[in-house]
């Protein structure tokens, strides 16, 4: 018996470690939160110290200068000029940066004026974990675990008073809800997963998300079905510790609600995760549309425009950039005179930001394609523009391309109609629901979904006639100043709740 038990304490020896390890770390991480608290705002010089209140961005990649970081950008802003008792804390993976130069970036890219006494930035150095290079296999959790140890280095280094996710890692909630004791929420750009990608498994159709190698396999196709399974379960969980959510569009809304109505009777039945959510979680979503700054766009005429297909999207695969340079090429197909020297010659200018090695070969595969489809010559491509060069392609281009499937909202394609650029958007998300849709019973651009669909939204665009091109660009700028401006965006923000969640 001594021997038995002996051995029974042997093989509970080592996550009984583990856990108290765990428990110290915890216990510690309470212990430091009041200094490192203090550190950082004897380093903003703060008055009134006890007053301040911590709102923390988890944001790993806000020098990226997309539309993501915009809508961060755009909140804190507004922040500063309305809560003189906040400080807002950036959680962030860009390492190879100041603060300073932080703030230089918005202001060049977004025309975003921040102030430094009220702006702090934790750097975190386990951003790799989320990286989609580091998984090559199971990437949605693997990414997603990492995403959960980078928010305990986050509450490490300094605990918040309200944490929001603005990259939606929603599995970084329990870390921040259960173990740092923090109120969490969020601003949902795409759900990590959604009803429609576990159907498509289902019924083993073949996607982006889904190999026709796993769609042809029976067998594959019920495991793959199974992983997602346990991956939804687990991720409507970590939705529902938040205690507001704000999401940028309704295809996203639709989405997110169905994810928090989304139950698993089998799984639900092997685990206790229920129990452990908070009284307040959210039900539901709220939309707070982008914001877009309209104010210089709105500025640009309307007439006299060149015969430039503009594309404005970071250089990210699900962008599907490589559907420009063919649709691009079949409209030269199908009209060899667009190709040719003269008033109706016409060139694609894509312009977007390069994050990493992976975003530059993307762009150097999108070079060889031009050059394989032969069209290289009517194509420039612009890396991490300044705001003043996007300004500038905005105020000629005649036509806004964006051709990402279920886009979840776009911001380029606003940042299109309020310059007066035609959009030409796939049929589908964002665009098609909320964006490029009619406006006092009249058109604001054009949808298509294949490259002879865009060829053709394309030649319409480029045979309107004065009158018609000029009532099309002034219907579309002003549908999107209306809907879509910044104070549209402060003021869904301010009703999310999370006034009511810091002070609660």
């Amino acid at each position: 018996m001594a021997i038995v038990s002996l051995g029974g304490l042997l093989y509970l020896l080592p996550p009984l470690c583990c856990g108290l390890f765990f428990a110290l770390r915890v216990i510690q991480l309470h212990v430091a939160k009041h200094n490192r608290r203090k550190a950082v705002l004897d380093e903003l010089k703060a008055t009134d110290p006890e007053r301040k209140r911590l709102i923390g961005f988890f944001h790993p990649y806000c020098n990226a200068g997309g539309g993501g970081e915009r809508v961060l950008w755009t909140a804190i802003a507004m922040l500063q000029r309305s809560e003189p008792d906040v400080v807002n804390v950036v959680y962030t993976g860009d390492i190879d940066v100041t603060k300073a130069q932080i703030i230089e970036r918005v202001k060049a890219r977004f025309d975003i004026e921040l102030a430094p006494s009220s702006l702090h930035f934790v750097f975190l150095h386990s951003r790799y974990l989320v990286e989609d290079t580091t998984w090559r296999r199971f990437t949605l959790l693997g990414q997603s675990i990492g995403s959960m140890y980078l928010a305990w280095e986050a509450m490490s280094k300094l605990v918040p008073d309200l944490y929001i996710d603005t990259m939606g890692y929603a599995f970084t909630f329990p870390v921040v809800r259960w173990l740092a004791l923090t109120k969490v929420g969020a601003y949902v750009h795409y759900p990590t997963i959604s009803t429609d990608m576990l159907e498509r498994v289902r019924s083993r159709r073949a996607w982006h998300t889904n190999s026709g190698a796993i769609a042809s396999s029976a067998v594959l196709s019920k495991a793959k079905l199974l992983y997602y399974r346990m991956f939804m379960f687990y991720y409507t969980g970590c939705l529902r510790t938040a205690s507001f959510l704000m999401v940028n569009s309704s295809w996203t809304k639709n989405h997110v609600d169905a994810v928090l109505q989304h139950t698993d009777p089998l799984l639900s039945s092997l685990h206790i995760l229920g129990l452990l959510l908070p009284a307040s979680a959210a039900r539901t979503a709220r939309i707070v549309y982008p914001p877009c700054d309209t104010r210089d766009l709105a500025t640009f005429p309307l007439e006299g425009r060149e015969r430039v297909i503009f594309s404005l999207a970071q250089f990210r695969p699900e962008k599907d950039h490589p559907a420009q340079l063919r649709a691009f090429h079949r409209v030269l197909a199908d009209h060899p005179e667009y190709a040719k020297p003269g008033p109706l010659q016409v060139r694609l200018v894509m312009m977007g930001g390069s994050r990493n090695a992976e975003d530059a070969a993307r762009i150097d595969a999108l070079r060889e394609l031009a050059r394989e489809l032969g069209i290289e010559e009517h194509v420039e491509i612009i890396i991490n523009a300044s705001y003043p060069q996007m300004l500038n392609w905005l105020s000629r281009a005649s036509i806004g391309l964006s051709t990402m499937v279920d886009e979840h909202f776009g911001i380029n394609v606003v940042e299109f109609m309020a310059a007066g650029v035609i959009p030409v958007t796939h049929a589908s998300g964002g665009p098609l629901n909320d964006i490029v849709v009619p406006f006092n019973g009249s058109p604001t651009g054009f949808h298509a979904t294949s490259p002879e669909t865009f060829a053709e939204a394309f030649h319409k665009v480029l045979t309107l006639s004065p009158e018609e091109e000029v009532n099309l660009r002034s219907r579309a700028r002003t549908w999107a100043v209306q809907r879509f401006s910044e104070e549209e965006f402060e003021k869904g923000w301010n009703e999310s709740g999370w006034q009511q969640t810091l002070r609660g």
